[in-house]
């Protein structure tokens, strides 16, 4: 039948849920209520979700309680969660009632003393940022916890992490552009290359996601760029993806070095696995580098790849050390709270109706073994073996209690 142009096309709720995929499930929906607290941790300025993202869960039958002004620093307001759906309220222990607390910070010790026993709590974990007695609490408080940089999709990869990732990347090197032109900090050099003029070479320690990101943001702005990282198959993937010949090497030491004299700017984004990265570059290395050249330390979050690196904030972001502009501020992504809070609603709006769908959390872990390697406390036990061994702490294996929780 063709159309005649005038007819107008329907389609249910269900058709237009943006869902990564369709879980079977034997279990009934679950109705939702859904917790967004105003984050309270310094120079954090993001949040989980946006207007956009609460009008389809609430269409879908769910329930969410924003704070009063928890999107303020993010360009959001209260009138657009209003108008979403959502139920505005002016404390957080009116938040800390429902049943799913969304933040982006872990919760400060405040905080916790207001979670609840069978509660979930979505986070980021912040490794090394937390003490012994932080994971304790929580336990204590026999909850369900799930750090945003544990979730894994079906091919292994962290979903959150990738695209805060693709975030900092290309923000990192609007920083560096800010400082480097900057007589205080820099030495006044634009960030590119122009006709006649020596192009700025950039230096990125580590091939993944955020390399990926910086190097595309450099290379279109004129400059030269050289990537280093221990494993042949990420500067493959990473030239491959570039879509041009660029400059890669493994970490041999003198060439890096080489490299780090001569370079303007140098991205430290080694990301580790086991939470903690390596310090890749000692201070004896800095001391030799270009006076008024810029280290955008990505890695800071896991300890930084540089000797002389130490954590800044939004608030006073840099350090001159050894002639050498540092930036090591760890949330990075926060300082383009508007983006990056969409993109975190983009991941999370389809889990959560997922998660409904599915008839809760528990069936839902069940249901996903690569979202389930996001939990690290199920019902008040540890489940973390990265969490476990750094505090020794004990841990149990998720799997076996999943088999004896009915």
């Amino acid at each position: 039948m063709e159309d005649s142009g005038n007819e107008m096309l329907h389609f249910s709720k269900e058709q237009l849920m943006p869902q990564e995929e369709v879980l079977e499930s034997t279990a009934p929906r679950k109705k939702l209520s859904i917790g967004i607290p105003m984050e309270r941790i310094k120079n954090e300025s993001r949040i989980p979700l946006t207007p956009e993202g609460i009008l389809l869960l609430t269409e879908n039958g769910h329930q969410v309680v924003v704070e009063n002004n928890a999107g303020m620093n993010a360009n959001f307001s209260n009138q657009e969660y209003a108008d979403s759906g959502a139920m505005i309220v002016d404390t957080p222990t009116e938040v800390y009632q429902s049943d799913i607390i969304l933040k982006i910070a872990p919760p400060t010790l405040e905080e916790t003393e207001l979670l609840t026993r069978n509660q979930t709590l979505f986070s980021s974990v912040n490794l090394l940022g937390q003490s012994k007695d932080f994971f304790e609490k929580l336990s204590q408080k026999r909850l369900l916890a799930i750090g945003y940089e544990y979730i894994q999709d079906k091919t292994g990869a962290l979903p959150v992490v990738k695209s805060m990732s693709e975030i900092v990347g290309t923000t990192s090197i609007v920083i560096a552009a800010e400082y480097l032109s900057n007589r205080l900090f820099g030495n006044g050099v634009i960030l590119g290359g122009f006709p006649g003029i020596k192009p700025t070479e950039i230096v990125i320690i580590g091939a993944g996601t955020v390399a990926e990101y910086a190097a595309k943001a450099a290379l279109g702005m004129g400059a030269t760029v050289k990537v280093f990282d221990n494993l042949i198959y990420k500067l493959r993937t990473l030239q491959k993806n570039l879509g041009v010949r660029i400059y890669t090497s493994v970490l041999q030491p003198v060439v890096l070095e080489e490299a780090l004299l001569n370079a303007d700017v140098v991205i430290a984004a080694k990301h580790s696995s086991r939470g903690i990265s390596d310090c890749l570059i000692s201070a004896d290395t800095v001391k030799k580098m270009k006076q008024g050249s810029v280290i955008v330390d990505v890695s800071i979050d896991q300890g930084g790849c540089f000797e002389t690196s130490r954590p800044t904030h939004h608030n006073d972001p840099v350090f001159i050390e050894h002639g050498i502009t540092h930036y090591c501020v760890p949330n990075i992504a926060s300082r383009v709270p508007h983006t990056a809070s969409v993109s975190l609603n983009n991941f999370l709006t389809p889990l959560l109706l997922n998660i409904g769908e599915a008839g809760g959390l528990t069936q839902y872990i069940k249901q996903d073994d690569a979202f389930s390697k996001g939990v690290y406390i199920f019902n008040g036990t540890l489940t973390s073996k990265q969490i476990g061994e750094h505090f020794d702490l004990r841990y149990r294996d998720l799997d076996l209690l999943l088999a004896a929780f009915r």
